[in-house]
């Protein structure tokens, strides 16, 4: 997202200061070129020489120093394609919200049009004085985006919401929402189904796949890039993804039930999800013991068939989408699938190489819609194909 992009930070005079290197490194190791202003109150959490070697720029922090003929905080605004300020003080959001530019940084900010991200940082108390939430409301209303404080260790020495996030997590949001911003699915809602589902055989004993839910996931954080609302039922908890909304399940009974009640209101379905076809037709209500030299024999009975169901149900206004992993004939199982659940389209991937498919960061996919070709993409990071996927899919609907 910040490839080859001008990033301007801005760092004000809070506590949480330090955490403006670990943010600038992140920005210069995803190949932004990376620029920062600080207030002269910043200077006293964290040294200029600090985020000078860090960003490879000198920092800038006086509108007067030196003796040039540059008029140095409009060339700065003209220069950034995305303002940062992280982290932002009560002092430094009322300035931005009433149009001051007393300063270098406020000054630079008032003269830019680049994207703006402001990041909060302060004691709970301040941030919920109504002067804060009527000037972070202003900002927002003037187009910022607003990263939530997050709930945490003060440096007050207790635990609230204030504390600023922690520089991956400031990234990862104001990408999904830039990205947002131009998404082809605003407006949309989305439910997506993700891992292998559990079928219980006794206690401590169950049937599942090795389903990761990677692929899932990433389909949610492409989903909410496109600016759609997105519902994530799963059997894994991987990482949160920011505008996506967690339901979690276990087994394949659990996990029909939370998609029938979220896909009457849904636009599109997903059902990325290993589901078991079949589970045992008894739950032990002990654990099974061996008997003897003997051998187990579990009597098993089909679990229901979520995108079947789906299929059957959507509205001429629903797409439905699903996957099927295989392990031989794999474009002739999808076709057939693909036609014997009406989906409107199925993604099918071979699973038989231990390179991709299962577990893996990597995939390699084919996509089938009805009446047209076949569509074989190259092997990829999961999110790239999800993001693929997301756009084939907006023309779609």
């Amino acid at each position: 997202m910040f490839k080859e992009k001008n990033v301007l930070v801005v760092v004000t005079g809070s506590v949480s200061a330090y955490k403006a290197a670990s943010f600038v490194r992140l920005l210069v190791k995803d190949h932004a070129h990376v620029r920062v202003a600080m207030t002269q109150s910043a200077q006293e959490f964290i040294t200029s020489k600090t985020l000078a070697i860090l960003s490879g720029h000198d920092v800038l922090t006086d509108l007067f120093a030196g003796h040039t003929t540059e008029v140095v905080h409009i060339d700065w605004a003209k220069w950034a394609d995305i303002i940062f300020v992280v982290p932002a003080t009560a002092n430094m959001i009322g300035k931005l919200a009433n149009g001051l530019a007393d300063d270098a940084p406020t000054a630079t900010i008032m003269a830019a049009t680049a994207k703006k991200i402001i990041a909060p940082a302060m004691n709970d108390v301040m941030l919920a004085n109504p002067a804060v939430v009527r000037n972070l409301a202003t900002l927002a209303a003037d187009g910022w985006l607003v990263i939530e404080p997050a709930e945490g260790f003060l440096a007050e020495g207790y635990a609230a919401k204030g504390r600023l996030p922690e520089p991956e997590a400031i990234l990862a949001e104001a990408a999904i929402r830039l990205r947002a911003q131009t998404g082809h699915l605003r407006g949309k809602k989305i439910v997506i189904t993700a891992g292998g589902t559990r079928e219980a055989l006794d206690p401590v004993r169950f049937l599942t796949n090795k389903s990761s839910g990677k692929m899932g996931y990433a389909l949610a954080q492409a989903a909410v890039e496109n600016g759609a609302e997105v519902t994530l039922i799963t059997t894994v908890d991987r990482q949160t993804i920011f505008g996506v909304t967690k339901v979690m399940v276990d087994s394949t009974q659990a996990m029909s039930e939370a998609v029938m009640a979220a896909f009457p209101t849904a636009d599109i379905f997903i059902g990325a999800a290993a589901v078991s076809d079949f589970k045992p037709a008894t739950l032990a209500q002990d654990k099974i013991k061996k008997q003897g030299d003997g051998g187990l024999t579990l009597t098993l009975v089909q679990n229901p068939d979520i995108l079947k169901t789906v299929g059957q149900q959507k509205s001429a206004n629903q797409l439905v989408v699903g996957f099927a992993a295989e392990t031989q004939d794999v474009i002739a199982y999808g076709q057939a699938k693909l036609k014997k659940k009406r989906a409107d389209m199925l993604i099918v991937n071979d699973v038989s190489s231990p390179n991709i498919g299962f577990s893996s960061d990597d995939n390699v996919i084919t996509i089938l819609t009805p009446d047209q070709p076949a569509e074989t993409l190259p092997q990829a990071d999961k999110l790239t194909l999800a993001r693929e996927i997301m756009q084939r899919i907006s023309t779609l609907k």
